[in-house]
């Protein structure tokens, strides 16, 4: 008998999860597992901001997929399409011609991308928090700017160079915030020429609320904690354009910003819409508690699915409730589909997940958090702290593990780097600029 055809299109929070189950408790004889995604690594999100921050070396928040899945086939390329009535996926590998991937089992697991609005500028002036490379480059453009302002003689150059605008007051934007004002303040020990007070920390949020995910009480407190280190937040306010720079808001307030990031929500992964199987308004694909795909009431066999891209009855809520897409969900998710996909290969019965959400931590820079956890709420270092010790527990693989309290435990003796690699993004540049061009015979 051949093994049964596990096809795994990403390796996020919800991919490499399910992979890592799959691959170690079928045997070879039973499964076969392959790994599709455009990255050769799985990001942890959660570490965005202490990447971009420099509390962790980027490449400690990444978790190469080849290593931790060594009993897995990795194709590293996009699926473009899946028609689940054939049951093949094409996939674009990263060089080269398409080509199709037959299957028998498929996990749909993309995730989900930022959810941008038409607003003038946006796309040519701002940046997204979701990916390592985003985190990085913001790191740098922020060192950069207070070099700009340094070496400036103009005030509105310098202005300009020191106003940091955030857009969005959850998880990622929030977090960005209070970690990257941390390390700019940090840095400006390197800086006579500048002071705390030059700099302009603006958080823009369509709602009256920050951090909703930790209770009122907490945002409460957030909210203080920010004013505090003299940061400006607009509540209830829209961005409306940020051409050339400009940041103009619905309160009326406008003014140019050299940094502008933009971390208002979350949408299911575009590829989504290349598939043939069933989708809800919100365009995630529709799913039943055991975490199969269905259309209609009805399972559609051999499609799976969960996490941010997918529409996952909550159990534990009022009824017709989702799923939040976070990475709490999302990991627990990708263990239970992989056991009910493991459990249908054997033929087996399955189970429906159901996990009551236990709360939410956030760090707001170094030694400050806020958390709400099992009815419990912490802020300031004793919440930073169960914030730093829950994500060290989620980040996949010990070596990970022992990398990123190896950074932690260098931090307490050593000072951070504030120094701007920005040459990183434009490597190519000295080069040319010292070779002539040539003609073409």
């Amino acid at each position: 008998m051949k093994p049964v055809r596990i096809l795994v299109v990403g390796a996020g929070h919800v991919g490499l999860y399910a992979a890592l189950r799959l691959s170690s408790k079928l045997r070879s004889t039973e499964a076969e597992v392959t790994v599709v995604d455009p990255q050769p690594h799985m990001t942890y999100q959660p570490f965005l901001p202490e990447a971009a921050a420099g509390n962790i070396s980027p490449r400690h928040t990444v978790v190469p997929l080849r290593r931790e899945l060594r009993d897995c086939h990795i194709v590293h390329g996009a699926v473009t399409k899946v028609e689940h009535f054939r049951k093949v996926a094409t996939v674009q590998p990263v060089v080269g011609p398409s080509r199709e991937i037959p299957y028998d089992h498929i996990i749909v697991a993309p995730g989900s991308v930022s959810r941008t609005l038409p607003i003038p500028g946006l796309r040519e002036h701002a940046v997204g928090f979701k990916t390592i490379g985003e985190a990085i480059w913001l790191r740098n453009h922020v060192l950069e700017c207070l070099d700009i302002a340094a070496a400036t003689t103009d005030p509105q150059t310098r202005q300009r160079a020191l106003t940091f605008v955030v857009v969005g007051a959850g998880f990622a934007g929030v977090e960005a915030l209070g970690e990257m004002e941390d390390m700019a303040r940090d840095a400006l020990r390197y800086y006579p020429e500048l002071k705390a007070d030059d700099m302009h920390w603006v958080l823009v949020e369509a709602t009256q609320r920050v951090l909703p995910e930790v209770g009122p009480q907490m945002g409460a407190y957030t909210v203080e904690a920010l004013l505090k280190r003299n940061m400006d937040l607009r509540l209830g306010t829209r961005l409306e354009s940020c051409v050339d720079g400009v940041v103009k808001l619905s309160d009326g307030g406008e003014f140019a910003a050299d940094t502008i990031v933009w971390t208002a929500g979350v949408k299911a992964h575009p590829m989504i819409a290349a598939t043939d199987l069933p989708r809800n308004a919100q365009g995630k694909l529709t799913c039943d508690p055991t975490l199969r795909v269905v259309d209609g009431g009805q399972v559609v066999e051999g499609a799976w699915s969960s996490g941010d891209c997918a529409a996952v009855p909550d159990l534990t809520a009022a009824a017709g409730e989702m799923c939040s897409p976070s990475a709490q969900h999302a990991v627990r998710q990708a263990r239970l589909l992989a056991d009910n996909l493991i459990a249908t290969v054997r033929g087996k019965g399955i189970r429906e997940y159901r996990h009551k959400h236990v709360g939410s931590v956030a760090s707001l820079g170094l030694h400050k958090g806020v958390a709400h956890v099992y009815g419990f709420k912490a802020k300031g270092w004793v919440a930073w702290f169960m914030h730093r010790t829950y994500h060290m527990s989620r980040i996949p693989s010990l070596n990970r593990k022992v990398r990123v309290i190896a950074d932690w435990t260098l931090a307490l003796f050593l000072k951070r780097e504030v120094v701007s690699l920005g040459a990183l993004h434009q490597p190519m540049d000295p080069f040319a600029q010292v070779t002539q061009p040539t003609q073409q015979p």
